[in-house]
C-alpha cells in the first residue's frame, strides 16, 4: 500500500488540476471519480497478468504472451513515449514551484540532467526514500489544506458548477483523462506477486486501499482548490495550491507547498527515468527499439544508453511543450498501454483469473473513452508518434526478412 501511495501521491496532485479545471470547471470532481474507476480496472488487470507472468517488462511482456508481438510492441511503445512525457511534466512541475519566472525551462532541463546523472550511477529511489518522499508530500498537502481552510481563503461559491462556462460531459471526460495522469503508477503494486505473502489476497487489497487513499487525498485537495480559487482561478495558474494558500491569512506557509511539490516531482522523475530504462532495455533486446540501446553499463549495471536517450528526448520536449501538452500526451500513451493490459487479461483462462471479465471490458472501454476525449493536440501528437513507432517496426521486420 505504501509503494502504491508513493507511486500515486506525487507531482500529479500539484499539477494535474490546472488542465482538468480548464476542461471541466467544477465538473473535474466527477472526472476524478471516473479516472479512479478506470485506474482500478486497469490495476486489477495488471495484477492478474503479473501473477501469471512474474517478470519485468509489464504489459509489453503480457501483450506479447497473450495477444502477439504487435500488441506487445504497441504497449511498450505507449509506455515509453507516455512516460517520457510524464518526465517532462514532472520537470515542469518542479520548475513551476522552485524556479523564478522566466527560469522555469532552464531549471526543468537542469533537473532532468541531474536526475539522469544520479540514475546513471545506479542510484534509484528505494523503499526508504519512498517513505520520506510520501511523508514530505503528505505533510505539505496537510499544511496547505489547513492553511486554506483556516486562513479564510475558501468559499463554497467555487464548488458550484457553471454549465455555461464548462464543456459538459465531454469536458468531464477530458478532465478524467487528464487526471488519470495523477493516478499513473498504481500498477507497480501488481508487479510484487513474487515478493509478498498470499498475493491473490494481498495485492488486490493493497491496490484498492492505495487507490482509495489517493482518491481521498486528491478529492480533498480538489475541493479546497475550487473553494479558494474557483474553476477559472485553478485553470489559470500552473501552481494552484501555492496560489490558494497565498489567498488567505496563512500565506506564510506557502514555502511548504514548494518543498512538497519539489520533493514529489524529483522523486517521481527519478523513478520514471529508471522505469523507462528497464522497459526500453527489454524492447531493445527484442529489436522493438534499436539494438544499440540494449546495453547495460559494465560498472553501474544500468541501461545507460536508454536513460541518456530518454533524457535527450525529455529535454527536447521541454523546449516545445507546456504542462497541459505534456500531461495530455502522457495520458494518451499510458491509457493505450493499459488498454492492451485489459485486452490481454480478458484472454486469460479460468485458472489464472482473479476478477470477472466484465471488469476488463469496463477498463478497456474506459481507456478508449478517455483517450478519445483528450485535448486534440495530445491525440494528434500521440497518433503521430505511434505512427513513427509502427513505421520503425515495419521497416525493421522487412530488413530482417
Amino acid at each position: 500500500m505504501l509503494i502504491g501511495l508513493g507511486s500515486m501521491i506525487g507531482a500529479g496532485v500539484f499539477a494535474a488540476f490546472t488542465p482538468a479545471a480548464a476542461a471541466a470547471g467544477a465538473g473535474l470532481l466527477i472526472g476524478l471519480a471516473i479516472a479512479a474507476v478506470v485506474a482500478y480496472c486497469n490495476a486489477m488487470a495488471s495484477a492478474q497478468l503479473a501473477a501469471q507472468y512474474p517478470t519485468s517488462g509489464g504489459t509489453y511482456v503480457y501483450g506479447r504472451e497473450r495477444l502477439g508481438e504487435w500488441w506487445g510492441f504497441l504497449a511498450g511503445w505507449g509506455f515509453v513515449v507516455g512516460k517520457t512525457a510524464s518526465c517532462a511534466a514532472m520537470a515542469l512541475t518542479f520548475a513551476a514551484y522552485a524556479a523564478p519566472a522566466g527560469w522555469q525551462k532552464p531549471v526543468a532541463v537542469a533537473a532532468v540532467l541531474t536526475v539522469t546523472a544520479v540514475n546513471y550511477r545506479g542510484v534509484t529511489r528505494t523503499a526508504g526514500l519512498t517513505r520520506i518522499v510520501v511523508a514530505v508530500v503528505l505533510a505539505a498537502l496537510a499544511v496547505s489544506v489547513a492553511a486554506v481552510l483556516l486562513g479564510g481563503g475558501a468559499s463554497a461559491e467555487g464548488l458550484r458548477p457553471d454549465p455555461s462556462a464548462e464543456g459538459g460531459w465531454y469536458g468531464v471526460l477530458q478532465s478524467a483523462g487528464l487526471l488519470f495522469f495523477a493516478f499513473a503508477g498504481y500498477a507497480r503494486i501488481a508487479t510484487m506477486g513474487e515478493e509478498v505473502r498470499d498475493p491473490e489476497r494481498t495485492i488486490p487489497r493493497a491496490i484498492g486501499l492505495a487507490l482509495g487513499g489517493a482518491l481521498v487525498v486528491y478529492a480533498s485537495v480538489a475541493v479546497v482548490l475550487l473553494a479558494a480559487l474557483g474553476p477559472d482561478g485553478v485553470a489559470a495558474t500552473p501552481t494552484p495550491l501555492a496560489d490558494a494558500v497565498e489567498r488567505g491569512s496563512w500565506a506564510w506557509v506557502s514555502p511548504a507547498v514548494g518543498v512538497g511539490a519539489a520533493a514529489a516531482s524529483l522523486g517521481a522523475l527519478l523513478a520514471l527515468v529508471a522505469g523507462i530504462g528497464r522497459t526500453g532495455l527489454a524492447m531493445a533486446r527484442q529489436a522493438d527499439l534499436p539494438r544499440f540501446l540494449a546495453a547495460v553499463h559494465p560498472r553501474f549495471r544500468v541501461p545507460h544508453r536508454v536513460e541518456v536517450t530518454v533524457a535527450v528526448a525529455v529535454c527536447a520536449l521541454l523546449l516545445v511543450a507546456d504542462l497541459r501538452d505534456a500531461i495530455g500526451f502522457s495520458s494518451f500513451g499510458v491509457l493505450l498501454y493499459y488498454l492492451v493490459a485489459n485486452v490481454a487479461a480478458f484472454t486469460q483462462h479460468a485458472e489464472h483469473r482473479r476478477r470477472p471479465r466484465w471488469l476488463q471490458v469496463l477498463g478497456a472501454a474506459g481507456c478508449l473513452a478517455l483517450v478519445a476525449t483528450l485535448p486534440w493536440t495530445a491525440v494528434v501528437a500521440g497518433l503521430a508518434v505511434f505512427a513513427v513507432g509502427v513505421a520503425y517496426r515495419v521497416g525493421r521486420l522487412r530488413l530482417a526478412r
